[in-house]
Protein backbone atom coordinates (compact mmCIF):
# COMPACT_ATOMS: atom_id res chain seq x y z
CA UNK A 1 0.00 0.00 0.00
CA UNK A 2 1.67 3.16 -1.14
CA UNK A 3 0.88 7.03 0.83
CA UNK A 4 0.26 9.50 -2.01
CA UNK A 5 2.67 13.00 -1.45
CA UNK A 6 -0.47 14.46 -0.08
CA UNK A 7 -0.92 11.88 2.49
CA UNK A 8 2.57 12.27 3.48
CA UNK A 9 2.12 15.83 3.73
CA UNK A 10 -0.63 15.51 6.18
CA UNK A 11 1.33 13.02 8.19
CA UNK A 12 3.92 15.07 8.78
CA UNK A 13 1.67 18.08 9.56
CA UNK A 14 0.19 15.70 12.08
CA UNK A 15 3.76 15.47 13.63
CA UNK A 16 3.94 11.71 13.16
CA UNK A 17 6.36 9.99 10.72
CA UNK A 18 5.47 7.90 7.27
CA UNK A 19 7.29 4.73 9.09
CA UNK A 20 5.06 5.35 12.17
CA UNK A 21 1.55 5.32 10.14
CA UNK A 22 2.80 2.07 8.39
CA UNK A 23 3.71 0.27 11.92
CA UNK A 24 0.34 1.78 13.25
CA UNK A 25 -1.45 -0.10 10.31
CA UNK A 26 0.45 -3.57 10.49
CA UNK A 27 -0.38 -3.02 14.13
CA UNK A 28 -3.60 -3.00 13.56
CA UNK A 29 -3.33 -6.13 10.55
CA UNK A 30 -2.21 -8.28 13.28
CA UNK A 31 -3.83 -6.85 16.68
CA UNK A 32 -2.16 -7.36 19.67
CA UNK A 33 -1.32 -10.01 22.01
CA UNK A 34 -3.02 -11.35 25.07
CA UNK A 35 -0.77 -11.12 27.84
CA UNK A 36 0.24 -14.55 30.11
CA UNK A 37 -1.15 -13.94 33.57
CA UNK A 38 0.42 -15.72 36.44
CA UNK A 39 -2.67 -14.74 39.26
CA UNK A 40 -4.79 -12.00 40.05
CA UNK A 41 -3.21 -10.14 42.80
CA UNK A 42 -4.97 -10.43 46.49
CA UNK A 43 -4.21 -9.77 49.79
CA UNK A 44 -0.40 -10.82 50.69
CA UNK A 45 -0.16 -11.44 47.28
CA UNK A 46 0.96 -8.19 45.46
CA UNK A 47 -1.48 -6.23 47.64
CA UNK A 48 -0.63 -4.25 50.57
CA UNK A 49 -3.30 -3.61 53.18
CA UNK A 50 -1.39 -1.29 56.17
CA UNK A 51 -2.68 -1.91 59.71
CA UNK A 52 -3.82 0.95 61.75
CA UNK A 53 0.04 1.68 63.35
CA UNK A 54 1.22 1.45 59.69
CA UNK A 55 -0.22 3.82 58.49
CA UNK A 56 0.31 6.29 61.12
CA UNK A 57 4.01 5.70 59.83
CA UNK A 58 3.24 6.16 56.37
CA UNK A 59 1.37 9.19 57.27
CA UNK A 60 4.66 10.43 59.22
CA UNK A 61 7.07 9.17 56.24
CA UNK A 62 5.13 11.45 53.58
CA UNK A 63 4.67 14.81 55.91
CA UNK A 64 8.58 14.55 56.42
CA UNK A 65 9.03 14.05 52.69
CA UNK A 66 6.96 17.04 52.07
CA UNK A 67 8.58 19.26 54.35
CA UNK A 68 11.97 18.71 53.18
CA UNK A 69 11.00 20.36 50.41
CA UNK A 70 10.42 18.19 47.22
CA UNK A 71 8.81 19.38 44.32
CA UNK A 72 5.04 17.70 44.50
CA UNK A 73 2.51 17.55 41.55
CA UNK A 74 -0.93 16.87 41.15
CA UNK A 75 -1.62 15.46 37.32
CA UNK A 76 -4.95 15.12 36.24
CA UNK A 77 -6.10 14.28 33.39
CA UNK A 78 -8.89 16.64 32.66
CA UNK A 79 -9.81 16.48 28.89
CA UNK A 80 -13.35 14.12 28.35
CA UNK A 81 -16.36 16.16 27.47
CA UNK A 82 -19.16 15.32 29.20
CA UNK A 83 -21.14 14.28 26.69
CA UNK A 84 -21.62 10.97 27.92
CA UNK A 85 -22.40 11.86 31.45
CA UNK A 86 -25.65 13.02 29.91
CA UNK A 87 -26.09 10.08 27.35
CA UNK A 88 -30.03 9.48 29.19
CA UNK A 89 -31.05 13.16 28.82
CA UNK A 90 -29.76 13.57 25.18
CA UNK A 91 -31.73 10.01 24.53
CA UNK A 92 -34.67 11.65 26.21
CA UNK A 93 -34.50 14.54 24.39
CA UNK A 94 -34.75 12.86 20.85
CA UNK A 95 -37.62 10.45 22.28
CA UNK A 96 -41.25 10.19 20.90
CA UNK A 97 -42.33 10.82 24.87
CA UNK A 98 -42.30 13.92 26.68
CA UNK A 99 -42.70 13.38 29.89
CA UNK A 100 -40.02 11.31 32.04
CA UNK A 101 -40.53 7.54 31.58
CA UNK A 102 -37.69 5.62 31.95
CA UNK A 103 -36.61 4.88 35.67
CA UNK A 104 -33.36 7.36 35.25
CA UNK A 105 -35.25 10.00 33.65
CA UNK A 106 -37.79 10.06 36.46
CA UNK A 107 -35.08 9.82 39.02
CA UNK A 108 -33.23 13.42 36.94
CA UNK A 109 -36.67 15.08 37.38
CA UNK A 110 -37.66 13.61 41.02
CA UNK A 111 -34.22 15.01 42.00
CA UNK A 112 -33.72 18.01 40.27
CA UNK A 113 -33.74 20.32 43.32
CA UNK A 114 -30.61 18.26 44.78
CA UNK A 115 -28.08 18.96 41.62
CA UNK A 116 -25.52 22.10 42.66
CA UNK A 117 -26.30 22.77 39.09
CA UNK A 118 -29.91 23.84 39.65
CA UNK A 119 -29.80 27.55 40.39
CA UNK A 120 -27.78 28.13 37.53
CA UNK A 121 -30.16 25.94 35.51
CA UNK A 122 -33.23 27.89 36.82
CA UNK A 123 -31.76 30.80 36.04
CA UNK A 124 -31.18 30.32 32.08
CA UNK A 125 -34.88 28.70 32.06
CA UNK A 126 -35.87 32.10 33.30
CA UNK A 127 -34.39 33.56 30.48
CA UNK A 128 -34.96 31.54 27.80
CA UNK A 129 -38.64 29.96 28.86
CA UNK A 130 -39.63 32.58 31.08
CA UNK A 131 -40.64 30.51 33.29
CA UNK A 132 -38.63 28.04 36.32
CA UNK A 133 -37.89 24.73 36.49
CA UNK A 134 -41.08 23.88 38.78
CA UNK A 135 -43.43 26.26 36.35
CA UNK A 136 -42.10 24.07 33.25
CA UNK A 137 -42.30 20.88 34.93
CA UNK A 138 -45.83 21.95 35.55
CA UNK A 139 -46.20 22.68 32.70
CA UNK A 140 -45.23 19.19 31.10
CA UNK A 141 -42.36 20.88 29.28
CA UNK A 142 -39.33 18.51 30.78
CA UNK A 143 -37.74 19.02 27.54
CA UNK A 144 -37.27 22.58 27.80
CA UNK A 145 -35.40 21.91 31.05
CA UNK A 146 -33.02 19.02 29.21
CA UNK A 147 -32.62 21.42 26.57
CA UNK A 148 -31.11 24.73 29.20
CA UNK A 149 -29.21 22.06 30.73
CA UNK A 150 -26.88 20.57 27.66
CA UNK A 151 -27.75 23.21 24.76
CA UNK A 152 -25.27 26.24 23.91
CA UNK A 153 -28.45 28.61 24.91
CA UNK A 154 -28.70 27.59 28.49
CA UNK A 155 -25.58 25.71 30.39
CA UNK A 156 -24.38 24.13 27.52
CA UNK A 157 -23.10 20.60 30.01
CA UNK A 158 -23.27 18.58 27.17
CA UNK A 159 -20.29 20.42 25.35
CA UNK A 160 -18.56 21.31 28.26
CA UNK A 161 -15.69 19.57 29.88
CA UNK A 162 -16.19 17.15 32.84
CA UNK A 163 -13.93 19.36 34.93
CA UNK A 164 -16.15 22.98 34.34
CA UNK A 165 -19.79 21.10 35.68
CA UNK A 166 -20.73 22.25 39.09
CA UNK A 167 -20.52 19.06 40.98
CA UNK A 168 -21.00 19.81 44.76
CA UNK A 169 -22.87 22.41 47.22
CA UNK A 170 -21.09 24.79 49.40
CA UNK A 171 -22.76 27.35 51.45
CA UNK A 172 -20.56 30.04 50.13
CA UNK A 173 -21.28 28.64 46.24
CA UNK A 174 -21.48 25.14 44.32
CA UNK A 175 -18.11 24.00 42.92
CA UNK A 176 -16.30 21.69 39.97
CA UNK A 177 -13.96 18.98 39.85
CA UNK A 178 -11.45 21.40 38.95
CA UNK A 179 -11.82 23.20 42.49
CA UNK A 180 -12.40 20.20 44.14
CA UNK A 181 -8.74 19.05 43.09
CA UNK A 182 -7.30 22.00 44.22
CA UNK A 183 -8.79 21.91 47.45
CA UNK A 184 -7.06 18.09 47.95
CA UNK A 185 -3.76 19.43 46.50
CA UNK A 186 -4.11 21.81 48.98
CA UNK A 187 -4.55 19.03 51.54
CA UNK A 188 -2.24 16.54 50.98
CA UNK A 189 -0.16 17.81 47.53
CA UNK A 190 1.72 20.37 49.11
CA UNK A 191 4.86 21.52 50.25
CA UNK A 192 6.43 24.73 51.34
CA UNK A 193 3.54 26.25 50.86
CA UNK A 194 3.05 25.83 47.53
CA UNK A 195 0.68 23.41 45.26
CA UNK A 196 1.36 22.20 41.74
CA UNK A 197 -1.70 20.97 39.59
CA UNK A 198 -1.42 20.04 36.04
CA UNK A 199 -4.49 19.47 34.26
CA UNK A 200 -4.59 17.65 30.50
CA UNK A 201 -7.15 19.17 28.74
CA UNK A 202 -8.69 19.53 25.07
CA UNK A 203 -7.37 22.71 22.97
CA UNK A 204 -11.32 23.36 22.40
CA UNK A 205 -11.35 23.58 26.18
CA UNK A 206 -8.35 24.99 27.00
CA UNK A 207 -9.58 28.78 27.49
CA UNK A 208 -12.16 28.18 29.50
CA UNK A 209 -10.01 25.80 32.10
CA UNK A 210 -7.71 29.20 32.61
CA UNK A 211 -10.45 31.60 32.61
CA UNK A 212 -12.10 29.36 35.74
CA UNK A 213 -8.92 28.80 37.20
CA UNK A 214 -8.34 32.67 36.86
CA UNK A 215 -11.65 33.30 38.91
CA UNK A 216 -11.14 30.93 41.62
CA UNK A 217 -7.26 30.86 42.89
CA UNK A 218 -7.31 33.21 44.52
CA UNK A 219 -10.41 32.08 46.78
CA UNK A 220 -8.39 28.67 47.56
CA UNK A 221 -5.36 30.27 47.88
CA UNK A 222 -6.59 32.30 50.90
CA UNK A 223 -8.52 29.72 52.28
CA UNK A 224 -5.83 27.07 52.56
CA UNK A 225 -2.77 29.42 52.83
CA UNK A 226 -1.13 28.20 49.12
CA UNK A 227 0.23 29.39 46.62
CA UNK A 228 -1.11 27.49 43.40
CA UNK A 229 1.08 26.93 40.62
CA UNK A 230 -1.42 25.77 37.70
CA UNK A 231 -0.21 24.54 34.41
CA UNK A 232 -2.37 22.80 31.22
CA UNK A 233 -1.23 20.75 28.44
CA UNK A 234 -2.92 19.02 25.65
CA UNK A 235 -3.01 15.81 24.09
CA UNK A 236 -0.34 16.18 21.50
CA UNK A 237 -1.34 15.81 18.10
CA UNK A 238 1.95 13.35 17.41
CA UNK A 239 0.36 10.56 19.61
CA UNK A 240 -2.91 10.60 17.34
CA UNK A 241 -3.44 6.89 15.32
CA UNK A 242 -4.39 6.29 11.94
CA UNK A 243 -7.62 4.63 11.52
CA UNK A 244 -8.37 1.66 9.58
CA UNK A 245 -11.20 0.31 7.22
CA UNK A 246 -12.60 -3.09 8.07
CA UNK A 247 -9.93 -4.40 5.82
CA UNK A 248 -6.80 -2.70 7.04
CA UNK A 249 -6.05 -0.28 4.79
CA UNK A 250 -6.46 3.18 5.80
CA UNK A 251 -9.63 4.94 6.35
CA UNK A 252 -10.42 8.21 4.37
CA UNK A 253 -12.43 11.20 5.07
CA UNK A 254 -14.58 12.51 2.52
CA UNK A 255 -11.92 14.96 1.41
CA UNK A 256 -10.06 11.49 0.86
CA UNK A 257 -7.73 13.15 3.47
CA UNK A 258 -6.44 10.21 6.40
CA UNK A 259 -8.19 10.40 9.00
CA UNK A 260 -6.11 10.02 12.50
CA UNK A 261 -7.65 9.93 16.04
CA UNK A 262 -6.65 10.59 19.67
CA UNK A 263 -4.41 7.90 20.66
CA UNK A 264 -6.20 7.18 24.24
CA UNK A 265 -5.13 8.18 27.54
CA UNK A 266 -2.04 6.15 26.97
CA UNK A 267 -0.77 9.14 25.02
CA UNK A 268 -0.66 11.51 27.97
CA UNK A 269 2.50 9.40 29.02
CA UNK A 270 4.01 12.25 26.91
CA UNK A 271 2.71 14.55 28.88
CA UNK A 272 3.63 13.00 32.20
CA UNK A 273 7.34 12.73 30.80
CA UNK A 274 7.71 16.43 30.05
CA UNK A 275 6.49 16.85 34.36
CA UNK A 276 9.22 18.17 36.59
CA UNK A 277 8.37 17.04 39.49
CA UNK A 278 10.06 14.05 42.17
CA UNK A 279 6.26 12.64 43.24
CA UNK A 280 3.78 12.66 40.86
CA UNK A 281 -0.43 12.19 42.08
CA UNK A 282 -2.26 10.99 39.57
CA UNK A 283 -6.19 11.09 39.82
CA UNK A 284 -9.35 11.33 37.32
CA UNK A 285 -11.04 14.46 36.77
CA UNK A 286 -14.82 13.00 38.38
CA UNK A 287 -13.34 10.86 41.15
CA UNK A 288 -14.49 13.73 44.36
CA UNK A 289 -16.15 14.38 46.72
CA UNK A 290 -17.23 17.37 48.85
CA UNK A 291 -15.27 18.41 51.93
CA UNK A 292 -16.82 16.82 54.68
CA UNK A 293 -16.20 12.94 53.11
CA UNK A 294 -12.62 14.46 52.09
CA UNK A 295 -10.35 13.38 55.23
CA UNK A 296 -10.10 9.54 54.40
CA UNK A 297 -9.31 10.24 50.67
CA UNK A 298 -6.54 12.41 52.27
CA UNK A 299 -5.39 10.14 54.93
CA UNK A 300 -4.60 7.02 52.20
CA UNK A 301 -3.22 9.54 49.70
CA UNK A 302 -0.70 10.88 52.41
CA UNK A 303 -0.38 6.30 53.10
CA UNK A 304 0.11 5.78 49.41
CA UNK A 305 2.94 8.50 49.07
CA UNK A 306 4.36 7.79 52.56
CA UNK A 307 4.39 3.75 51.02
CA UNK A 308 6.47 5.12 47.76
CA UNK A 309 8.69 7.36 49.78
CA UNK A 310 9.82 4.47 52.22
CA UNK A 311 10.09 1.79 49.05
CA UNK A 312 12.40 4.55 46.93
CA UNK A 313 14.46 5.40 50.15
CA UNK A 314 15.51 1.91 49.90
CA UNK A 315 15.71 1.52 46.82
CA UNK A 316 18.02 4.03 46.21
CA UNK A 317 20.06 3.23 49.00
CA UNK A 318 20.52 -0.33 47.03
CA UNK A 319 21.48 1.86 44.09
CA UNK A 320 24.41 3.73 45.80
CA UNK A 321 25.61 0.37 46.97
CA UNK A 322 25.85 -1.17 43.56
CA UNK A 323 27.70 1.49 42.28
CA UNK A 324 29.80 1.78 44.94
CA UNK A 325 30.60 -2.49 44.40
CA UNK A 326 31.21 -2.45 48.16
CA UNK A 327 29.15 -5.70 48.55
CA UNK A 328 29.33 -9.11 49.32
CA UNK A 329 27.08 -12.04 48.14
CA UNK A 330 24.59 -11.91 51.15
CA UNK A 331 23.90 -8.43 50.55
CA UNK A 332 23.02 -9.50 46.84
CA UNK A 333 20.87 -11.97 48.25
CA UNK A 334 19.22 -9.27 50.58
CA UNK A 335 18.69 -7.23 47.68
CA UNK A 336 17.13 -10.01 46.13
CA UNK A 337 15.05 -10.34 48.75
CA UNK A 338 13.59 -6.71 48.81
CA UNK A 339 13.02 -7.15 45.00
CA UNK A 340 10.99 -10.05 45.07
CA UNK A 341 8.76 -9.43 48.16
CA UNK A 342 8.96 -5.64 48.39
CA UNK A 343 8.52 -5.04 44.66
CA UNK A 344 7.09 -8.19 43.97
CA UNK A 345 9.07 -8.76 40.73
CA UNK A 346 10.42 -12.31 40.05
CA UNK A 347 12.66 -13.67 38.07
CA UNK A 348 12.39 -18.16 37.96
CA UNK A 349 15.91 -18.13 37.46
CA UNK A 350 17.48 -15.92 39.11
CA UNK A 351 19.84 -18.46 41.15
CA UNK A 352 21.70 -19.68 38.16
CA UNK A 353 23.09 -16.01 37.57
CA UNK A 354 26.29 -15.34 38.20
CA UNK A 355 27.18 -12.32 40.53
CA UNK A 356 28.12 -9.97 38.13
CA UNK A 357 25.07 -10.68 35.82
CA UNK A 358 23.28 -10.70 38.91
CA UNK A 359 23.84 -7.18 39.91
CA UNK A 360 23.25 -6.11 36.15
CA UNK A 361 19.89 -7.53 36.26
CA UNK A 362 19.23 -6.43 39.89
CA UNK A 363 20.51 -2.81 38.96
CA UNK A 364 18.32 -2.88 36.44
CA UNK A 365 15.12 -4.07 37.71
CA UNK A 366 15.84 -0.98 40.89
CA UNK A 367 16.83 1.99 38.41
CA UNK A 368 12.98 2.71 36.53
CA UNK A 369 10.28 4.82 37.54
CA UNK A 370 8.03 3.79 40.73
CA UNK A 371 4.12 4.18 41.77
CA UNK A 372 2.07 2.51 44.53
CA UNK A 373 -1.50 2.12 43.06
CA UNK A 374 -4.13 2.01 45.12
CA UNK A 375 -6.61 -0.35 44.94
CA UNK A 376 -10.50 -1.19 45.87
CA UNK A 377 -12.69 -4.22 47.08
CA UNK A 378 -13.77 -5.48 43.91
CA UNK A 379 -17.85 -4.26 44.16
CA UNK A 380 -18.39 -4.95 40.20
CA UNK A 381 -17.73 -1.81 38.59
CA UNK A 382 -16.45 -2.04 35.01
CA UNK A 383 -12.75 -1.82 34.36
CA UNK A 384 -9.49 -2.96 34.98
CA UNK A 385 -8.01 -4.43 37.79
CA UNK A 386 -4.35 -5.89 39.49
CA UNK A 387 -2.72 -8.88 38.40
CA UNK A 388 0.82 -10.70 38.50
CA UNK A 389 1.52 -11.01 35.07
CA UNK A 390 4.39 -12.92 32.78
CA UNK A 391 6.76 -9.36 31.49
CA UNK A 392 8.86 -9.94 27.57
CA UNK A 393 11.38 -10.65 29.60
CA UNK A 394 10.20 -13.74 31.35
CA UNK A 395 10.25 -11.93 34.96
CA UNK A 396 6.45 -11.80 36.79
CA UNK A 397 5.44 -8.27 38.05
CA UNK A 398 2.48 -6.67 39.35
CA UNK A 399 0.28 -5.03 36.68
CA UNK A 400 -3.24 -3.29 35.84
CA UNK A 401 -5.07 -4.82 32.96
CA UNK A 402 -7.93 -4.19 31.50
CA UNK A 403 -10.32 -6.97 29.87
CA UNK A 404 -9.38 -6.04 26.45
CA UNK A 405 -6.08 -7.29 27.58
CA UNK A 406 -7.23 -10.81 28.62
CA UNK A 407 -8.08 -14.34 26.41
CA UNK A 408 -11.43 -14.57 26.65
CA UNK A 409 -11.53 -17.91 25.37
CA UNK A 410 -8.83 -19.02 28.03
CA UNK A 411 -11.15 -20.03 31.08
CA UNK A 412 -8.57 -20.26 33.57
CA UNK A 413 -7.46 -16.37 32.74
CA UNK A 414 -11.00 -15.56 32.59
CA UNK A 415 -12.01 -16.89 36.01
CA UNK A 416 -9.08 -14.75 37.29
CA UNK A 417 -11.06 -11.73 35.85
CA UNK A 418 -14.28 -12.21 36.97
CA UNK A 419 -12.99 -13.18 40.57
CA UNK A 420 -10.53 -10.70 41.35
CA UNK A 421 -11.03 -9.41 44.64
CA UNK A 422 -9.88 -5.89 44.19
CA UNK A 423 -10.29 -3.01 41.22
CA UNK A 424 -8.41 -0.35 39.85
CA UNK A 425 -10.44 3.02 40.83
CA UNK A 426 -6.97 5.25 38.95
CA UNK A 427 -5.18 6.31 42.00
CA UNK A 428 -1.31 6.93 41.62
CA UNK A 429 1.25 8.67 43.14
CA UNK A 430 4.55 7.94 41.17
CA UNK A 431 7.94 8.62 41.90
CA UNK A 432 9.15 10.06 38.02
CA UNK A 433 13.48 10.71 38.90
CA UNK A 434 16.27 8.16 39.45
CA UNK A 435 18.68 7.82 42.39
CA UNK A 436 20.71 10.66 41.40
CA UNK A 437 17.87 13.36 40.67
CA UNK A 438 17.84 13.03 37.17
CA UNK A 439 14.26 12.66 34.72
CA UNK A 440 13.64 9.12 33.53
CA UNK A 441 12.32 9.31 30.08
CA UNK A 442 9.02 7.56 30.37
CA UNK A 443 8.16 6.58 27.11
CA UNK A 444 11.26 3.84 27.25
CA UNK A 445 9.15 1.95 29.66
CA UNK A 446 5.74 1.88 27.57
CA UNK A 447 5.20 -2.26 26.75
CA UNK A 448 3.76 -1.25 22.73
CA UNK A 449 2.45 -4.91 22.87
CA UNK A 450 -0.36 -3.92 25.05
CA UNK A 451 -2.17 -1.32 22.83
CA UNK A 452 -5.86 -2.36 21.21
CA UNK A 453 -8.24 -2.33 18.49
CA UNK A 454 -11.65 -0.96 18.97
CA UNK A 455 -14.40 -0.38 16.41
CA UNK A 456 -15.81 2.62 15.94
CA UNK A 457 -17.54 4.39 13.23
CA UNK A 458 -17.42 7.71 11.33
CA UNK A 459 -20.19 9.33 9.21
CA UNK A 460 -21.94 6.18 8.90
CA UNK A 461 -19.00 3.84 8.05
CA UNK A 462 -17.05 1.64 10.17
CA UNK A 463 -13.15 1.74 11.28
CA UNK A 464 -10.92 0.10 13.37
CA UNK A 465 -9.52 2.94 15.99
CA UNK A 466 -6.06 2.08 17.90
CA UNK A 467 -5.47 3.03 21.23
CA UNK A 468 -2.26 3.30 22.78
CA UNK A 469 -0.99 1.12 25.81
CA UNK A 470 -3.06 3.00 28.36
CA UNK A 471 -1.88 5.44 30.94
CA UNK A 472 -1.74 3.35 33.81
CA UNK A 473 -1.74 -0.12 32.15
CA UNK A 474 0.73 -1.06 29.10
CA UNK A 475 2.26 2.61 29.45
CA UNK A 476 3.58 2.27 32.97
CA UNK A 477 4.21 -1.29 32.33
CA UNK A 478 8.21 -1.40 33.03
CA UNK A 479 7.93 0.26 36.19
CA UNK A 480 7.98 -0.86 39.83
CA UNK A 481 4.32 -1.18 40.97
CA UNK A 482 3.20 -1.44 44.29
CA UNK A 483 -0.56 -1.87 45.24
CA UNK A 484 -2.03 -0.85 48.18
CA UNK A 485 -5.77 -1.53 49.85
CA UNK A 486 -7.61 1.53 49.91
CA UNK A 487 -11.67 2.46 51.48
CA UNK A 488 -14.34 1.74 48.40
CA UNK A 489 -15.18 5.22 49.82
CA UNK A 490 -12.37 7.32 48.53
CA UNK A 491 -13.83 6.17 44.49
CA UNK A 492 -16.62 8.41 43.53
CA UNK A 493 -16.52 8.46 40.33
CA UNK A 494 -19.29 10.68 38.12
CA UNK A 495 -20.16 8.40 34.74
CA UNK A 496 -23.50 9.86 34.49
CA UNK A 497 -25.34 12.93 35.79
CA UNK A 498 -27.35 11.09 38.49
CA UNK A 499 -24.15 9.60 40.00
CA UNK A 500 -23.85 13.29 41.34
CA UNK A 501 -27.82 11.97 43.33
CA UNK A 502 -25.27 9.81 44.75
CA UNK A 503 -25.37 10.62 49.12
CA UNK A 504 -21.20 10.57 48.87
CA UNK A 505 -21.72 14.14 46.24
CA UNK A 506 -24.59 15.49 48.29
Amino acid sequence: MALSKQDINQIEAHGISEEQVYFQLKQIEKGFPFLKLESAASIDKGIIAPKEDEQDKYVNIWNDYKNEGHKIVKFVPASGAASRMFKNMFAFLSATYNVPTTDFEKDFFDNIKKFAFKKELCDKCKANDDHCITELMKEGKYKNIVANMLNENGLNYGSLPKGLLLFHNYEDGPRTPMEEHLVEAALYASSKGKANVHFTVSHSHLDLFKAKVAEKINKYSEKFGVEYNITFSEQKPSTDTIAANPDNTPFRNEDDSLLFRPGGHGALIENLNEIDADIVFIKNIDNVVPDRLKDETVKYKQILAGILVDLQNKTFEYLRLLDSGKYNHAKLEEIIRFVQRDLCCRKQDIKDLEDADLVIYLRKKLNRPMRACGVVKNVGEPGGGPFLTYNQDGTVSLQILESCQIDTNNAEYMDMFKNGTHFNPVDLVCAIKDYKGNDFNLPEYVDRNTGFISSKSKNGKDLKALELPGLWNGAMSDWNTVFVEVPLETFNPVKTVNDLLREKHQ
